[in-house]
């Protein structure tokens, strides 16, 4: 699971969740939530025989985590190797399909990515601002860093928060961006 952590930020779980369903049951997910202690879950999927058969069934999860000075959001999606696996014998037994696994993933990656988008937006909303990851703490997965670190030891993240592309000089307000939003190039270190 992708995990991020906003410090200072008390999100609204209720109307965040509402905004995640809107989105979801636009594209006919069928979604559920439970509370569970300080953490909020939701859950959507879309399943069928033919979806589980070609490797395009998707299961998203949410979790929204009141923590001791601010929120932790955590989103995780069925992995890619599943699709790897299903490709595999696709390709094996009807070669024509091998496509549906790769469109599969690429609508899981889609999915996420809109979900973060959701989530951002309103942590940036309820805060008045962009909130910038924690000082010394990885904005993506908590992680403690040695001061001056441009990208977290333990996943990578970019931890330069308003840092522009070297390659087109748009700003890039994601500190775990990787790539620029503007122009798709990576981000130099």
């Amino acid at each position: 699971m992708d995990s991020r952590y906003y410090p200072g930020v008390e999100v609204d779980a209720p109307r965040l969740v509402a905004e995640l369903r809107r989105t979801l049951d636009e594209d006919d997910y069928e979604v559920q939530t439970m509370q569970v202690a300080a953490t909020t879950v939701l859950q959507a999927r879309k399943s069928g025989a033919l979806r589980e058969l070609t490797g395009l069934s998707a299961a998203l999860t949410v979790k929204i985590t009141s923590e001791h000075g601010g929120t932790r959001v955590e989103i995780g999606m069925q992995k890619w190797f599943d699709k790897a696996a299903v490709a595999a014998v696709t390709m094996i037994v009807m070669p024509w399909l091998v496509a549906l696994p790769a469109l599969g993933a690429y609508w899981q990656h889609q999915l996420t990515e809109r979900t973060w988008r959701i989530v951002e937006n309103h942590i940036t909303h309820q805060a008045g601002g962009y909130v910038p990851p924690l000082p010394g703490r990885c904005g993506n997965c908590g992680a403690t860093n040695t001061a001056g670190s441009a990208f977290c030891a333990t996943c990578g993240a970019n931890l330069r928060a308003n840092h522009t592309c070297d390659s087109c000089g748009s700003p890039q307000r994601d500190p775990s961006a990787r790539y620029c939003s503007t122009c798709g190039k990576p981000l130099a270190s």
